[in-house]
């Protein structure tokens, strides 16, 4: 697959530098396909498209963008570009489609895709994918984006999940328990580093990196309903569990107090490369992002493995990605969109970028995902969770932002603030 990919952007290179007439009646910067083609299909992307900061990326995608419209010469892509401000720009979309005005096809955050289902503003996907290809889904995908009605409502295309980061050379054995995990971090204090990092500022981050201590012992933060349920009866006494622990790793010098400022996955990547840190929770895709960054014989140092659980054999890892939905009501437009997600998304564009497939299949096809890493982190999707498809999920987890810093820092003791999180989490569910 390398020497394939290699070759595809060697393609790539004479498409747009020696035909340059011909690359641009193609390829603009906001628009892919022919300008006279007849039909048109609106596409709002993140940079997960030719827009990629990265050019090598960018480049890529142009490629891949420029042969699909090759093979659907009738059509052109109007594309729109949304912001970094990704929670701003899915908000302002969704208001969008239920107004009517949103573009034919789009990328929606998997958070998020609930509160377009529960609107009404998504387009039938289920006639476009085989049943093989949605059988081929991991469960917690296929569930995500099939509706109460089982109908498929997008295309989730990438994937990814939390692991435990450490350098081995200071923490030699991979922590299987919470104990292990404070262990190890108090030990690495005492060679010098900050202890363990982990997102717990103002950050959605913040709350699904935390959730896979909660999930590991079973909790839940809705019912079937959608209602919350994790301020009451057992799921408050996991919750309580849970959130006590991560104290506990603060309190005891194993995670410095400074985890309250860190609501950025960039911030633990610029830990390890400064040497501060031996161990922090993080991205699958920080591992490629830390051999890039790190010297070569520094990242060798480098490993990960699963977010240790309350035992060696509970265990959970939060899930997120993105997918491929249409707003649109005319028939041929919800097919192209989805023909854009199978065949630009699902499969060459995780290879492109190395975005953990949800295809189970396709972690056998891409060579890029027969390293032993990749093998790990697919291994790893069998205890992934994602979030819950319920709309009160983004009040949830700012409740759970709130909280978590008001505990950290000792503000406020951790029934107190679970109630009071939990408390307003309720206000606003009845306001829905």
């Amino acid at each position: 697959m390398k020497r394939a990919f290699i070759s595809a952007l060697a393609l790539s290179t004479m498409l747009f530098s020696v035909p340059a007439a011909f690359a641009q009646e193609l390829a603009t910067k906001d628009r892919i396909g022919a300008a006279d083609a007849p039909k048109t299909l609106v596409v709002r992307l993140t940079n997960d498209s030719p827009n990629n900061a990265d050019p090598a990326i960018a480049e890529g995608y142009q490629k891949l963008f420029v042969d699909f419209i090759k093979k659907h010469p009738e059509w052109k892509l109007q594309m729109q570009f949304m912001s970094a401000d990704i929670g701003t720009e899915q908000a302002k979309m969704l208001e969008q489609a239920k107004a009517g005005n949103a573009p034919d096809c789009a990328a929606v955050d998997s958070f998020v895709l609930s509160q377009f289902m529960v609107n009404h503003v998504l387009a039938d996907f289920t006639p476009y994918f085989s049943k093989d290809e949605i059988n081929d889904l991991f469960p917690f995908i296929r569930n995500g984006i099939t509706d109460k009605d089982q109908t498929i409502r997008a295309w989730w295309w990438d994937t990814d999940l939390r692991v435990l980061y450490r350098n081995k050379s200071i923490v030699a054995d991979a922590p299987q328990t919470w104990d292990d995990l404070k262990k190890a971090g108090l030990s690495s204090v005492d060679k010098g580093m900050e202890g363990i990092l982990f997102n717990a500022g103002r950050y959605e981050g913040s709350t699904f990196d935390w959730l896979a201590n909660y999930w590991a012992l079973g909790g839940k933060l809705v019912d079937d309903s959608g209602k919350p349920i994790f301020g009451e009866g057992e799921n408050k006494e996991k919750f309580l569990k849970a959130l006590t622990y991560y104290k506990d790793l603060v309190d005891s010098g194993a995670a410095p107090k400074r985890v309250t400022t860190i609501g950025n996955y960039d911030d633990l990547n610029a830990a390890a490369a400064a040497g501060t840190t031996a161990l922090f929770i993080g991205g699958n895709w920080q591992y490629a992002q830390l051999k890039v960054t790190l010297d070569e014989d520094e990242f060798k140092n480098w490993t990960f493995s699963p977010i240790p659980g309350p035992t060696a054999d509970q265990r959970s890892t939060g899930t997120g990605g993105w997918t491929i939905a249409s707003f649109s009501k005319d028939k041929d437009k919800v097919e192209m969109c989805a023909n854009l997600a199978r065949e630009v998304y699902m499969g060459p564009a995780n290879a492109l970028q190395q975005q953990l497939p949800t295809r189970k299949s396709l972690f056998d096809k891409y060579d890029v995902f027969a390293t032993e890493a990749n093998k790990t982190f697919a291994g790893a999707l069998v205890d992934g969770q994602a979030r819950p498809g319920a709309p009160i999920y983004p009040e949830i987890s700012n409740q759970i932002q709130i909280m978590m810093g008001d505990v950290l820092s000792g503000t406020k003791k951790p029934e107190e603030a679970l109630d009071a999180a939990f408390n307003a989490t309720m206000e606003a569910y009845k306001r829905l």
